[in-house]
């Protein structure tokens, strides 16, 4: 695992596509950042997991941009059946390219841990929301991550790994902005699967149990798929 973990990490690093990604992330974060400081009447408690809650939205994009070639770069390239017959068990293939993305995701975050340090200066950050509103960021970009590496698994097309992660991260989304037209079990279903809902809890400082267990399960869902799909083309390729 550890082997495909330092692959990975090189080749992202080596890529200019993650600094453009990183770029256009922080430029964004910025951009919000601006607005925080120029808006002398909001609480910096509110602005801070409110805009990381914007930034979220931004990482349906984002983070399927970044897991793309998890796999689907190996079949296309036709290292898959290196990859395939080496003594790296499926659980070590699917992990390393899972902690190597989400290691990208979490430099991605602590660049932007700046901001907040930046405002505490002004006596006006309350630090345990912020704490937890980037737990919460952190856990559905980890869920992100996972979803986007299980769509790779499925294609051998760069861009349609893209557009599969896009698709399925920003519907959720957009099931979570539709919410409020709901009723009844229906709008009860819509908030129980958002994860963009259960952010608003840490965005308020709460940590819940249930949440935790929510992204969790998400994470390792989505992971086990993934080894599920590896293991069927193992074995069909002998």
């Amino acid at each position: 695992m550890f082997s495909i973990y330092k692959k990975e990490i090189r080749s992202y690093f080596n890529s200019p596509l993650a600094y453009v990604l990183f770029g256009m992330y922080i430029f964004i974060f910025s951009f919000f950042f601006l607005g925080l400081l120029l808006n002398p009447r909001g609480s910096s408690q509110f602005v801070m997991g409110g805009y990381l809650y914007q930034v979220g939205i931004l990482l349906t994009f984002i983070l399927p941009i970044i897991t793309m070639k998890a796999f689907a770069e190996e079949r296309k390239n036709g290292t898959e059946v290196l990859l395939m017959t080496s003594p790296v068990s499926v659980a070590g293939m699917v992990l390393g390219k899972y902690l190597a993305a989400l290691t990208v995701f979490f430099v991605m975050t602590l660049l932007t841990l700046i901001y907040p340090i930046i405002t505490i200066n002004t006596g006006n950050l309350n630090v345990m929301p912020t704490v937890s509103s980037y737990i919460g960021h952190f856990l559905m970009g980890a869920v992100f991550v996972a979803y986007g590496i299980f769509t790779s698994s499925l294609t051998h097309n760069q861009i349609i790994a893209a557009l599969l992660g896009v698709a399925g991260l920003f519907g959720i989304w957009f099931v979570d902005f539709l919410s409020g037209m709901f009723r009844g079990s229906l709008r009860s279903f819509a908030n129980w699967i958002s994860f963009f809902y259960r952010f608003r809890d840490f965005v308020q400082g709460i940590l819940n149990s249930k949440d935790l267990v929510f992204f969790l399960s998400l994470i390792g869902l989505f992971l086990l798929l993934s080894m599920i799909v590896i293991e069927k083309r193992r074995w069909s390729q002998g």
